[in-house]
């Protein structure tokens, strides 16, 4: 059995990582970490998890989690990530960053939209996390970048048509809408919620930090500069994300060109399920699971592609896709321990 550690196990995406590896049958978890509740118990702080985990919270200690997993979360805030990970990977262990810390290739973008990073070093070694994209560096990898939830949702619905030049690169607009579980369980007046019940809103409106990760992994896609425009929405559900993503056409591409490349660019993908350009995917298909759900449209008088994305926020874009990757790193079939319908009621 392999064994892991999440460091940072009490946020929605550490529970969300430790129900996936409570019943993973190659994976055992050794140890969790969080400095507010050391010493709780994780079924008491999270009692959904009764008679599946009854680890207690320690201190995250990197001699201390290195010795017992071979294989560390990292579902810490930024910043914090990049404290620990250097010294968990000097004492042999693998990480799995769910930060956003380690998924930029450019250390100044990062610093950016961010801060200092204490260890550009890092940045050449670690791989996006993205299967569909990179999958057999994600096999080799000593360090992972799981990627962010809207950039899940975007670039796979972005992906094929620049990987086959269907599309202008320069008039990519994503509009993407989130569940409230995105801004993570701490308290806030924005997300209270008579604050957000029966309530819509656009948020951080051309200054979301995802962004530049959407540009750069398109950009790497289309083998030139790619830049778009995103504007992320908060919409009164607990999980999931629809991103509605819009780009202009190449002449002479039509709608079967389209379908080619997106069944051509997913083949074998465990993870994409096509609904093609008849049934457009809804939040509540994927909900609970390790699937992005990508439906299409032509609108031809304007000559525009519409691509609707759908994944879970907490699985596909993050915990589970992090349990994909460890999937790959180790060998494992990539669907193990994720290969279940969703919770649609």
């Amino acid at each position: 059995m392999l064994r892991v550690a999440v460091a940072g196990a009490s946020g929605y995406t550490g529970f969300e990582l430790v129900r996936l590896l409570c019943t993973h049958p190659r994976a055992k978890l050794t140890m969790i970490t969080s400095r507010a509740q050391k010493g709780q118990r994780i079924d008491e702080f999270y009692p959904a998890l009764r008679a599946h985990c009854d680890l207690v919270f320690q201190d995250p200690d990197p001699v201390e989690l290195a010795a017992r997993a071979e294989l560390v979360y990292t579902a810490l805030p930024h910043q914090a990530a990049m404290d620990l990970v250097p010294q968990l990977l000097d004492r042999g262990a693998r990480v799995i960053d769910l930060s956003a810390d380690y998924r930029f290739i450019d250390p100044a973008v990062y610093e950016s939209w961010y801060q200092p990073h204490k260890t550009p070093e890092l940045l050449s070694e670690a791989v996006y996390g993205l299967p569909e994209l990179h999958r057999e560096a994600i096999r080799n990898a000593r360090l992972v970048g799981n990627p962010g939830c809207y950039p899940t949702s975007v670039i796979l619905a972005m992906a094929p048509l620049l990987k086959e030049s269907l599309v202008e690169p320069g008039t990519i607009i994503a509009d993407s809408k989130s569940g409230v579980s995105g801004a993570g369980r701490g308290v806030s007046l924005g997300v209270h919620f008579c604050e957000v019940q029966e309530g819509f809103k656009a948020y951080k409106v051309a200054e979301h930090r995802h962004r530049p990760e959407m540009e750069q992994e398109l950009s790497r896609i289309a083998g030139k500069p790619v830049r778009i425009t995103f504007t992320p929405h908060l919409v009164p559900m607990t999980r999931g994300i629809l991103s509605t993503v819009y780009a202009s056409l190449k002449d002479g591409v039509d709608l079967s060109r389209v379908e080619q490349a997106f069944r051509s660019f997913y083949q074998g993908a465990p993870f994409v399920r096509l609904c093609g350009s008849k049934d457009l995917p809804t939040t509540l298909q994927v909900r609970g699971s390790n699937y992005c759900d990508l439906g299409w449209r032509v609108d031809e008088p304007t000559r525009r592609i519409i691509v609707v994305s759908v994944i879970d926020n907490l699985t596909r874009g993050a915990s589970g896709q992090a349990v994909c990757n460890m999937n790959l790193m180790f060998g494992f079939p990539e669907n193990l321990g994720l290969d279940f319908p969703p919770w649609q009621p």
